[in-house]
């Protein structure tokens, strides 16, 4: 296995069962639960110094899904380029999250889904089957689906573990 692979794995392996398309629903609905949830003043949370807040992290959360959806999107209409990589924290810097409400970050969060549901459930088995480059890599659409769903699992790992339980939520 190569390291390239070793890296996606540990997100696939976060995803609960087999049909991951339903977990696209089941991690959104976990999400929005949470965000849902928080006051706009523990949205503005980071559990350390230089860490996202959990705007941030929401933030990331939709920008990282749009990545993977133009990915999803060029190799099954037969890209053959190789698909940028991007650096998530450069993102995060010029992203303004902290400059956002809460309510305004978990809508985007919540169309961009919506929007992964239709472009992820409208493949045919062939077209999931697709395989392009991306960041130097070869990489199935169906595995960059499960990718949404994997990176999304993380980080509500990440956060249970990191933020909510020091917001008294565990």
């Amino acid at each position: 296995m190569t390291d390239f692979q070793k890296y996606i794995q540990r997100y696939l392996d976060l995803i609960p069962s087999e049909d991951w398309l339903a977990e696209l629903t089941k991690s959104e609905v976990k999400t929005v639960g949470i965000f849902s949830n928080l006051t706009e003043e523990q949205s503005k949370f980071a559990y350390a110094d230089g860490k996202w807040t959990l705007k941030g992290v929401l933030l990331h959360l939709s920008d990282t899904e749009r990545v993977f959806q133009y990915r999803i999107l060029a190799i099954a209409r037969g890209e053959k380029n190789n698909l940028p990589g991007f650096d998530e924290n450069e993102y995060a810097a010029k992203s303004f999250a902290e400059e956002r409400s809460l309510e305004s970050l978990l809508e985007e969060y919540k169309l961009v889904r919506k929007s992964s549901q239709i472009l992820l459930e409208t493949m045919n088995l062939t077209a999931l089957q697709y395989i392009g480059t991306a960041n130097g890599h070869e990489i199935s659409v169906e595995t960059i689906g499960k990718l949404i769903i994997g990176h999304n699992y993380h980080h509500l790992n990440i956060m249970e573990e990191r933020y909510l339980s020091k917001l008294g939520w565990m």
